[in-house]
């Protein structure tokens, strides 16, 4: 298939992974201070353009580690990774086809149980996961605590509490996302019990799934989805784009160039 984006299901192209060391996911829900968190790991070491095929906004930047080089791509902010919105698609999609090597779950202390919807979601998605727990600072002032080891223990991935703005956590959260990166880090994410019923379901879809796209990175997310309806993955599947997912996603965007430096928070 020669187009760079398959507009069935929204999936995307990738970046150019042989420059780095790993490649880093930064999602979360508006207003978190996730484009506060990209900044202040990133720097002035970034770039923006659109995703391809899209006209939302895409950020790109780097930060260093004990030597190393990881890309940093800031997601769109999203409530959620099951409608239908283009925001929306473009995060899962990444998350998903786009196998980054950690996903960072950015989330406000001061409302965390809404934003643990998202987390969860994308807990269904991927093993390498670590949550952010930002804006403690706000937390403090309106006399909200948080159990970080609690949360963790419950989640089954790392936890890290920030206050991006001060940049305080954050040396903290870039070792934690290393660590599960280079495996020092083991994580048993938290799943949704779907009950006798749809497990069943789920288990006989999966090889019917890996039979038609053999290098689909999660077969049993696209079960789920399949039995929730969803008619994109669906045709998706059925006319063999998601069997290409993969190698699209892993093509470089050859016009992100512009380099920018962003403000504000999303």
């Amino acid at each position: 298939m020669s187009c760079a984006t398959c507009d069935t299901c929204g999936i995307t192209d990738d970046i150019d992974r042989d420059k780095f060391d790993g490649v880093v996911a930064l999602a979360g829900n508006p207003n978190t201070g996730k484009s506060t968190v990209f900044n202040a790991l990133t720097g002035l070491r970034q770039h923006t353009g659109n995703w391809p095929g899209k006209t939302v906004a895409r950020a790109e930047g780097r930060f260093t580690h004990e030597n190393k080089t990881y890309k940093l791509v800031d997601l769109p902010g999203t409530y959620s990774l099951l409608s239908t919105s283009e925001d929306e698609q473009i995060a899962r999609d990444f998350i998903l086809f786009g196998q980054p090597d950690c996903t960072v779950v950015v989330a406000d202390a001061t409302c965390l149980e809404r934003n643990l919807n998202l987390v969860l979601q994308v807990l269904e998605i991927s093993d390498r996961v670590v949550v952010c727990v930002n804006l403690m600072d706000e937390a403090k002032r309106k006399g909200i605590t948080i159990n970080a080891e609690q949360l963790e223990n419950d989640l089954g991935v790392p936890v890290v509490k920030t206050t991006a703005r001060s940049g305080r956590g954050l040396s903290q959260l870039v070792s934690k996302v290393v660590d599960v990166i280079e495996g020092r880090t083991s994580t048993n994410p938290h799943r949704v019990d779907l009950g006798d019923g749809v497990g069943d379901a789920i288990s006989q879809l999966i090889p019917k799934i890996q039979e038609i796209a053999p290098d689909l990175p999660n077969a049993r997310w696209v079960a789920m989805r399949l039995l929730d309806g969803d008619w994109r993955i669906r045709e998706a599947l059925l006319n063999g784009d998601l069997s290409q997912i993969t190698q699209r996603q892993q093509a470089p965007v050859e016009s992100f160039s512009k380099k920018m430096a962003l403000e504000g928070s999303q």
